[in-house]
């Protein structure tokens, strides 16, 4: 294989859950060397955040091999070291000397007792990117508080606006403040790695679930901004552009959603109904946002007779975007998984199958690859250390002895 993107380029990845794990794993997939430090026995929290956990060799799940902890952490290395000894953080030090980027979650402030925040790196690896995820930023009024997925998504607005018209805020099916952060992290900090190859000098990105849940508003946000109205919650419907929803067939429901007035005409033609596309009510799409609820209730009607995958049909030849709604299931038995390579099967050494989602992006000369299964705890820490720091097999016995670190058994 070619060169990846990012072979030779180092992480030293201090983060645990699903923010910071998700950023280094998308660094790890274009080959950056991300090794994963975990303390000594269970680990990142999420290993302990199942069932379901992977099945073994012997058929039984395997404790700290959660579904949850594999989704964000392959092509990673894990090294078991007690940050809280000091010998244990003067080798995380030692690491970060080493390092080109470092990923951390840690509360604000929470690793200077440590030696290992902003400043005392920056000290010893000027040249490092520094990111820094939390739930509420370096500063700012909420700064001591915890980060957590579900208080972003709702303190950031965002459940006031999922669910159903009449019904309670929602928080996403997955945890969309996490995930974004995640992404918004792993640009940053390629920007900054940019910047530091070319001029030698690193920064810390500070970056938070609730700054990242608010820029994720989009036009939710504008609204406000620009308008000065407050978006509630519209069920499937989409603020401004009508039909666009799901609505009821014959054997169950599908999504329609129709962008513009071109799509709306040719709705209107295939279901036998032109008259509505030169109705005054409908023809524009200001008129139909205004027209919402008579617009909606005619297109229901007009579909209801007829089965989804019918009308799937019908649409995509005339080109009004429209789909089912599928549970998990159904999304991974859709043959789109196949034929876009969505899902990567590792095969351990014991003959068991580690399957997992794959990077979505595309990129014709340096993809996305999958070098290694998601790591058990401490599995490569000697690996870790003999690579990265001059490190002799007496010393690491004496670490080890120490419980500074500790190296999974085979």
């Amino acid at each position: 294989m070619s060169a990846r993107a990012l072979d030779g380029v180092r992480v030293l990845d201090l983060s645990r859950v699903l923010a910071g794990p998700w950023s280094t794993q998308i660094l790890a997939d274009f080959g950056a060397d991300v090794i994963k430090i975990e303390l000594p026995g269970n680990g990142d929290d999420t290993r302990a955040w199942g069932p379901p956990n992977l099945i073994g060799a012997d058929g039984a799940p395997e404790l700290g091999e959660s579904a949850y902890y594999l989704c964000a952490n392959r092509n990673k290395r894990s090294a078991a070291i007690n940050l809280a000894h000091p010998d244990g953080a003067a080798l995380i030090r030692d690491l970060a000397a080493q390092a080109d980027i470092i990923v951390e979650n840690f509360k604000v402030g929470g690793l200077k007792k440590y030696g290992l925040d902003y400043d005392s790196l920056k000290a010893i690896n000027p040249r490092a990117v520094y990111c820094s995820i939390t739930g509420f930023g370096q500063t700012g009024p909420y700064t001591r508080r915890g980060g957590y997925d579900f208080v972003a998504q709702g303190m950031g607005g965002f459940m006031s606006i999922t669910g159903e018209e009449d019904g309670g805020p929602l928080r996403a099916g997955v945890a969309m403040a996490d995930l974004s952060t995640g992404m918004y992290a792993t640009v940053s900090i390629l920007a900054a790695l940019r910047h530091a190859e070319r001029t030698g000098e690193g920064q810390q990105i500070d970056i938070s679930l609730l700054d990242t849940q608010i820029a994720m508003l989009a036009n939710q946000g504008s609204n406000w901004l620009v308008g000065g109205v407050v978006p509630g919650r519209l069920g499937n419907r989409h603020p401004t552009v009508v039909p666009y929803k799901t609505f009821e067939v014959a054997d169950g429901i599908m999504i329609i959603a129709v962008g513009n007035d071109r799509q709306f005409r040719a709705l209107c033609v295939e279901m036998d109904a032109a008259h509505l596309a030169d109705d005054p009510r409908f023809a524009t799409s200001r008129a139909r946002l205004i027209n919402r609820d008579e617009i909606e209730a005619i297109v229901q009607d007009l579909v209801r007779p007829h089965t989804r995958n019918s009308l799937i049909d019908r649409f995509e030849a005339c080109g009004v975007p429209s789909g089912p709604v599928n549970t998990i299931k159904d999304v991974f038995e859709d043959p789109f998984i196949e034929a876009r390579g969505t899902v990567h099967r590792f095969t351990r050494e014991d003959g068991v199958e580690i399957p997992t989602v794959a990077y979505p992006g595309k990129l014709s000369a340096t993809p996305a690859d999958y070098r290694r299964q998601p790591p058990r705890v401490g599995e490569h820490t000697n690996e870790i250390l003999r690579d990265w720091l001059p490190m002799t097999d007496e010393a690491l016995d004496a670490l080890s002895a120490d419980g500074v670190i500790a190296q999974r058994k085979a």
